[in-house]
Protein backbone atom coordinates (compact mmCIF):
# COMPACT_ATOMS: atom_id res chain seq x y z
CA UNK A 1 0.00 0.00 0.00
CA UNK A 2 1.48 3.35 -0.97
CA UNK A 3 1.31 6.59 1.01
CA UNK A 4 -1.56 8.06 -1.01
CA UNK A 5 -3.77 5.00 -0.46
CA UNK A 6 -2.90 5.03 3.23
CA UNK A 7 -3.89 8.70 3.56
CA UNK A 8 -7.18 8.13 1.72
CA UNK A 9 -8.04 5.31 4.13
CA UNK A 10 -7.27 7.45 7.19
CA UNK A 11 -9.32 10.55 6.33
CA UNK A 12 -13.07 10.94 6.71
CA UNK A 13 -15.48 9.99 3.90
CA UNK A 14 -16.39 13.65 3.39
CA UNK A 15 -12.74 14.70 2.99
CA UNK A 16 -12.03 11.69 0.76
CA UNK A 17 -14.91 12.54 -1.61
CA UNK A 18 -13.85 16.21 -1.82
CA UNK A 19 -10.23 15.24 -2.45
CA UNK A 20 -11.15 12.72 -5.16
CA UNK A 21 -13.34 15.32 -6.93
CA UNK A 22 -10.45 17.78 -6.96
CA UNK A 23 -8.04 15.15 -8.27
CA UNK A 24 -10.54 14.25 -10.98
CA UNK A 25 -10.77 17.93 -12.03
CA UNK A 26 -6.99 18.19 -12.14
CA UNK A 27 -6.59 15.06 -14.25
CA UNK A 28 -9.32 16.18 -16.68
CA UNK A 29 -7.54 19.52 -17.14
CA UNK A 30 -10.18 21.68 -15.45
CA UNK A 31 -7.72 24.01 -13.74
CA UNK A 32 -10.13 26.90 -13.40
CA UNK A 33 -10.91 27.63 -9.73
CA UNK A 34 -8.08 25.38 -8.51
CA UNK A 35 -5.32 26.91 -6.39
CA UNK A 36 -2.25 25.70 -8.32
CA UNK A 37 1.22 27.20 -8.01
CA UNK A 38 4.63 26.16 -9.26
CA UNK A 39 7.08 25.18 -6.53
CA UNK A 40 10.13 27.43 -6.56
CA UNK A 41 13.32 25.94 -8.04
CA UNK A 42 11.59 22.69 -9.05
CA UNK A 43 9.52 21.26 -11.88
CA UNK A 44 6.71 20.42 -9.48
CA UNK A 45 3.39 22.10 -8.79
CA UNK A 46 1.18 22.14 -5.74
CA UNK A 47 -2.57 22.21 -5.60
CA UNK A 48 -4.03 23.50 -2.35
CA UNK A 49 -7.44 22.40 -1.16
CA UNK A 50 -8.25 23.18 2.44
CA UNK A 51 -5.70 21.41 4.60
CA UNK A 52 -4.58 19.08 1.79
CA UNK A 53 -1.67 19.63 -0.56
CA UNK A 54 -1.35 17.69 -3.80
CA UNK A 55 2.16 17.73 -5.28
CA UNK A 56 2.32 16.85 -8.98
CA UNK A 57 4.36 17.28 -12.13
CA UNK A 58 3.66 17.19 -15.84
CA UNK A 59 5.12 14.74 -18.35
CA UNK A 60 4.17 15.85 -21.84
CA UNK A 61 0.34 15.90 -21.67
CA UNK A 62 0.06 13.69 -18.58
CA UNK A 63 -0.21 14.81 -14.97
CA UNK A 64 1.59 12.63 -12.45
CA UNK A 65 0.55 12.94 -8.80
CA UNK A 66 3.63 12.57 -6.60
CA UNK A 67 2.10 12.97 -3.16
CA UNK A 68 -0.93 14.06 -1.19
CA UNK A 69 -0.27 15.37 2.27
CA UNK A 70 -1.98 17.12 5.10
CA UNK A 71 -0.49 20.59 5.45
CA UNK A 72 2.28 20.90 8.03
CA UNK A 73 5.73 22.45 8.26
CA UNK A 74 7.33 19.57 6.26
CA UNK A 75 4.85 19.42 3.37
CA UNK A 76 7.14 20.95 0.71
CA UNK A 77 10.41 19.25 1.75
Amino acid sequence: MDKIEKLLRKISNKDRERLLKIIDKLLRGEKKNLDIKKIKDAEFYRLRSGRFRIIFHKEEKDIIIDSIKLRDKNTYR
